[in-house]
């Protein structure tokens, strides 16, 4: 009898430890179980904006496509400098817009005094306009005996850790490393420069105000009532040569073959976001091949298209 009454009263303390254990247990699997749910959920969330950037890319990859089979359908002489199109595919409402690049400024193209003339345009005292523009040229030159010295130095006593790349601008955020040109006139300058249309001069017909602006000979007067007669004047290029005046010698006639689009998607849940892509235009071997590709792009920074 001793010995059951023993055992019997360390029951309780068995069937606490015990109830304790299980107590551990049960809190461990809920602490497993949370853990596991937001495994699924961060999984869910991540497999859904892959899912999300692999249709916007499809998406934009069929208007680029689409842009570059109606430019080509023409043929070289009817290729049209601008234009735009809506469209409606996977659900997913479209709006694509394309521009030729000769509406821009091209960096390694442009000569030293249309260059002078659009950081003019956007702000720079006269000096500093002649002063970026020069670094420009030197910046893109091929570098010789005595240039490649005297650039050096300049970057090296404004305490640069790099030399000017004196070849092509790869990029236009490349501007941003000319010596001389402050930060804000480089983010005025991206909508308005290129790398990729290869023209000296650029076309007044598809450009923004301030790009023409930015032609030698250009006055405020002979601006403002270019723009007001631009949309009659159409592609009369006698016309626009006669309405630009001075200014006529930096618009070119020459068509580039290379296009700036922009794509607008609007999704079935109500998501929109905003695509630009850079193509040239190619022959019969290809029909098109991508120069740029940058998503999400800000609609302040892409006024014109």
């Amino acid at each position: 009898m001793t010995g059951l009454a023993g055992r019997s009263a360390g029951l309780p303390s068995q069937l606490g430890f015990v109830l304790v254990a299980v107590l551990w247990l049960v809190a461990a699997l809920a602490a497993l179980a949370m853990i596991f749910s937001a495994y699924l959920s961060s999984s869910a969330r991540a497999l859904s904006l892959n899912d999300a950037a692999l249709q916007t890319e499809a998406l934009v990859s069929a208007s680029a496509e689409l842009t570059a089979y109606q430019l080509q359908l023409g043929g070289e002489e009817a290729r049209p400098v601008q234009g735009a199109f809506r469209m409606r595919l996977n659900g997913a409402d479209l709006a694509v817009s394309f521009v030729a690049e000769t509406s821009r400024v091209d960096l390694n193209r442009a000569p030293k005094e249309l260059l002078e003339g659009l950081l003019s345009a956007l702000g720079a005292a006269v000096e500093d306009a002649r002063e970026g523009a020069e670094r420009i040229v030197a910046w893109r030159s091929r570098a010789t005996a005595q240039t490649a010295a005297n650039e050096e130095a300049l970057y090296r006593a404004a305490g640069r850790a790099y030399s000017p790349r004196q070849a092509p601008f790869a990029h236009i955020n490349e501007l941003g490393l000319v010596l001389g040109l402050a930060p804000a006139l480089v983010q005025r300058a991206l909508p308005f420069i290129t790398v990729f249309s290869g023209a000296e001069g650029i076309d007044a017909t598809i450009a923004a105000p301030e790009v023409i602006a930015a032609l030698p000979g250009m006055t405020p007067l002979i601006l403002k009532q270019f723009l007001s007669e631009r949309v009659q004047i159409g592609s009369d290029r006698s016309a626009i040569a006669a309405a630009l005046g001075p200014a006529r010698a930096s618009a070119t006639a020459e068509k580039s073959r290379a296009y700036r689009i922009l794509t607008r998607i609007r999704f079935p849940n109500g998501r929109h976001t905003a695509s630009e892509v850079v193509i040239r235009l190619g022959g019969d071997a290809e029909l098109y091949r991508v120069l740029s590709w940058q998503d999400d792009v800000s609609a302040q920074a892409y006024r014109r298209l």
